[in-house]
């Protein structure tokens, strides 16, 4: 039984240990939000910078880089269309940022849980040999107890690292959503905003050619 736990606690080490170690490479500022799309976003003005934004997106495989390009794709659809579609990839790509993260919250759980039942387990052998043998040991007794209690004290150690690491990771996939948010907000705000002011200016020649019109007329 004690091999089964400290090998149960040896297997739940080594995966936080390995989530860890993914989801810091997989949640890399650069990783998720390259600044040379950013600075290809920044650049992004009207609908003919478009297409340079697209050939970055696609160098720089990204969270960010699928949003703009969904946007980008989808510049014809009304606006209200377009932002309901970034919404719902955008939940995709989140889901997909706090894949590993999950996996840590269920370590904080269970690690300190299979230390307990080590120790459990562990007292139940100790005091069913004093039963048989008596309190003639003291030492022997103390060190029985001394190694059950280490089951706990690992179980502990494996989650407490665990628990930092997944607030620090749910932390971090929230800014990161919130700045994905803030970016492709403000592509699509100055996409349409352009294509709103061209359709204002060929509305706005309207009249005045009618107008020339006025002074041909006789009275």
């Amino acid at each position: 039984m004690d091999l089964l736990i400290y090998s149960l606690l040896a297997l739940t080490s080594v995966v936080g240990l390995a989530f860890i170690v993914e989801r810091s490479l997989a949640l890399r500022w650069g990783k998720v939000v390259p600044p040379a799309i950013t600075e290809a976003l920044a650049a992004c003005r009207t609908r003919s910078d478009v297409d340079v934004l697209r050939r970055v997106c696609a160098l720089k495989p990204s969270a960010l880089g699928r949003l703009l390009t969904l946007g980008a794709d989808h510049l014809d659809w009304p606006k209200a269309d377009n932002v309901d579609t970034i919404q719902s990839a955008a939940r995709h790509e989140i889901v997909r940022l706090e894949r590993g993260i999950v996996v840590l919250e269920i370590i904080v759980g269970i690690a300190p849980l299979l230390g307990l039942v080590g120790t459990i387990a562990g007292m139940m052998t100790v005091f069913s040999d004093l039963g048989q043998a008596g309190l003639n040991d003291a030492a022997k007794l103390a060190q029985g107890i001394a190694l059950i209690l280490r089951a706990t004290l690992i179980g502990l150690l494996i989650a407490i690292p665990a628990l930092i690491a997944w607030s620090y990771f749910s932390k971090k996939v929230e800014v990161l959503a919130v700045e994905m948010e803030a970016l492709c907000d403000d592509f699509i705000r100055r996409q349409y905003a352009e294509a709103a002011s061209g359709v204002s200016g060929l509305g706005s020649r309207a009249p005045n050619r009618g107008s020339q019109t006025a002074p041909d007329a006789k009275p």
